[in-house]
């Protein structure tokens, strides 16, 4: 099977490749800066030029192509570009796969996008969704949480530099997951006929508050938090101004959707379903807290080994 990933230089785009190659799948990637993606021509994908905002480049991309997995979401200041990208680049995206006769259409959409309609990039995210299942494409749509490696920038990085950490005042449950875990189910679901023309919701198995993450980070770094928090009135004001996904960039970015993201599900009743259907075991799944032990533990010997050599260069000039 030959995949075309979208969004393959973003955090679960690179997953997906780096899995899908791994798996012996042919992997092309639509990419619109060849040099800055020339890492995944190393880890031994096809580059190809696209730019979803010019939608004549993207039939010629689809040359030979079996399934699409599309991992992309803009992350502009400007609403236009916002909406060339999310919206008339996926609609022509959508019509040449079509065209194309792909086999597989795997979307990563959002999770409560219902709830936040009047925020821009929700009412694209949800339109898609609609064109897709309209295209009769056999597609699969996952509706994603937070991702793990956008709270190591929130939470982790603070507590090492000893900065402020910045959160809601509210109480907000939200189940993260690994985006090497997101890749497996989004890789899985082309080898399961079943998951076809589904939408499934996907997140970690437990639901974690800032105040629980804050604790764990302090537990793991031995260090105290200095937390500053931030209105929600505030966060809905700055929505409309905001985009999606990749967490970390600044702070009203990393907070303005924790939001949408709030779980009121019980999911770890519905992961154990999941599980079943793409048949992935529970335990393979990565926990919040040992993806942070593991962080914690490279950092901290870094900083030790950084702090050594900081020492003998003292010494050496003492002597």
């Amino acid at each position: 099977m030959s995949l075309l990933v979208i969004g393959a230089t973003g955090t679960l785009g690179r997953q997906v490749v780096l899995q899908a190659l791994s798996k012996g799948y042919s992997v092309r990637c639509l990419v619109r800066n060849l040099r800055k993606a020339q890492f995944l021509k190393e880890w031994g994908a096809e580059l190809v030029y696209g730019d979803l905002s010019l939608p004549e480049t993207i039939p010629p991309c689809l040359r030979g192509i079996t399934a699409v997995i599309d991992a992309s979401t803009s992350r502009p200041n400007d609403p236009t570009t916002m909406k060339q990208v999310d919206w008339d680049g996926k609609l022509a995206l959508i019509e040449a796969s079509k065209i194309a006769n792909i086999k597989h259409f795997v979307f990563c959409s959002v999770l409560n996008l219902e709830q936040f309609l009047d925020i821009p990039l929700m009412q694209m995210k949800k339109g898609i969704e609609i064109k897709l299942k309209e295209s009769e494409i056999p597609y699969t749509i996952f509706r994603l949480s937070g991702f793990y490696q956008g709270l190591i920038g929130q939470y982790a990085i603070p507590i090492l530099e000893n900065q402020p950490i910045w959160i809601t005042a509210e109480n907000t449950c939200v189940s993260y997951m690994d985006t090497q875990d997101i890749a497996k189910f989004c890789l899985r679901t082309l080898q399961l006929p079943k998951t076809k023309n589904q939408t499934f919701f996907l997140g970690g198995p437990k639901g974690w508050l800032s105040s629980e993450i804050i604790q764990l980070c302090e537990q793991l770094a031995g260090q105290t938090a200095e937390i500053k928090r931030i209105p929600i009135p505030f966060l809905k004001f700055a929505q409309q101004f905001l985009s999606f996904f990749e967490w970390g960039q600044n702070i009203t970015d990393r907070l303005a959707f924790v939001e949408i993201l709030n779980v009121e599900n019980d999911f770890s009743k519905s992961t154990f379903d999941l599980y079943k259907i793409f048949k992935i075991k529970s335990e393979k799944i990565v926990k919040l807290d040992d993806y942070f032990q593991d962080y914690f533990i490279k950092m901290l010997k870094r900083l030790k080994d950084i702090n050594f050599e900081d020492v003998q260069k003292q010494k050496n000039l003492i002597l």
